[in-house]
């Protein structure tokens, strides 16, 4: 049975998800985290809001917004006098907080199908469904596609893990989101190859309609399972081969053996 009353709306003080952003703030966000994905900004380097606006072609307002944001992403980090520089991280480190991510988020799905989603859950997933057929609806994605699909994949993930009612589980998942590339909110779009992002969030989005499908059903354990898979996918939206791995190489076969197609 569905619960009577709302609980996906109450934000639980370890949940360090944001809330909806400006077109300016998102694009921001996006176009800094690819360049520090693609290593065009170097671990330590320190990042400064007035050139890096310039590059960018906008205003320093959604660059300085943007760039604590991206710290607790874990991409950057306080410089010990003032602003930031670019955080050092691996293949390796980007893996296993997904693959932690996937466990988390299964067992609050597991929680939540169990109990029996609220209405108003179930209101908010079926207008990201929406959102997300909006998005895909042209048959590919353009550069400002990535921003408006990330929001609506951290919408709904965000959703489900504040619907579990655990504090434990959103204060784990908030640390884990530090580690770069972890959260649902980080895609970074390959933009040399967006019909494959296309197929890539397509997938995605079908993972979507299956969770919800799940959880209306009652179907705690394929709800797991699927949200786990998920997550599991989320390592093909980003191109880890040009990360450096534990010993320093670059990731190369490292990511094509560890990594499963599909999308967010």
């Amino acid at each position: 049975m569905a619960g009577s009353g709302s609980r996906f709306d109450e934000r639980d003080p370890g949940a360090d998800y944001r809330p909806r952003m400006n077109t300016q703030l998102s694009q921001a966000i996006v176009r800094i985290r690819e360049m520090i994905l693609r290593g065009e900004l170097a671990p330590g380097q320190r990042v400064a809001e007035a050139p890096l606006a310039d590059l960018l072609g906008v205003s320093r307002t959604p660059v300085r917004q943007a760039l604590p944001l991206l710290a607790q992403e874990g991409l950057l980090s306080e410089h010990e006098t003032r602003g930031y520089v670019v955080r050092a991280f691996t293949a390796e480190d980007i893996v296993d907080a997904i693959d932690l991510r996937g466990a988390l988020e299964g067992l609050a799905i597991r929680k939540v199908t169990e109990r029996g989603a609220s209405k108003a859950l179930l209101r908010e997933l079926r207008a990201c469904l929406e959102d997300g057929d909006a998005i895909l609806g042209k048959r590919h994605v353009e550069e400002n596609d990535e921003g408006l699909y990330a929001e609506m994949n951290e919408r709904f993930h965000r959703a489900i893990l504040a619907e579990s009612g655990s504090a434990l589980l959103a204060e784990t998942l908030a640390r884990n989101s530090r580690i770069p590339f972890a959260g649902p909110q980080a895609l970074a779009f390959d933009k040399g190859n967006l019909e494959q992002m296309y197929d890539m969030l397509r997938y995605a989005h079908r993972q979507h309609y299956a969770i919800v499908e799940a959880l209306e059903r009652g179907q705690s354990a394929r709800a797991e399972a699927l949200m786990r898979e998920h997550a599991n996918s989320a390592k093909e939206s980003i191109n880890l081969t040009a990360l450096p791995t534990a010993g320093g190489e670059t990731a190369g076969r490292f990511t094509s053996a560890r990594v499963s197609s599909g999308g967010v």
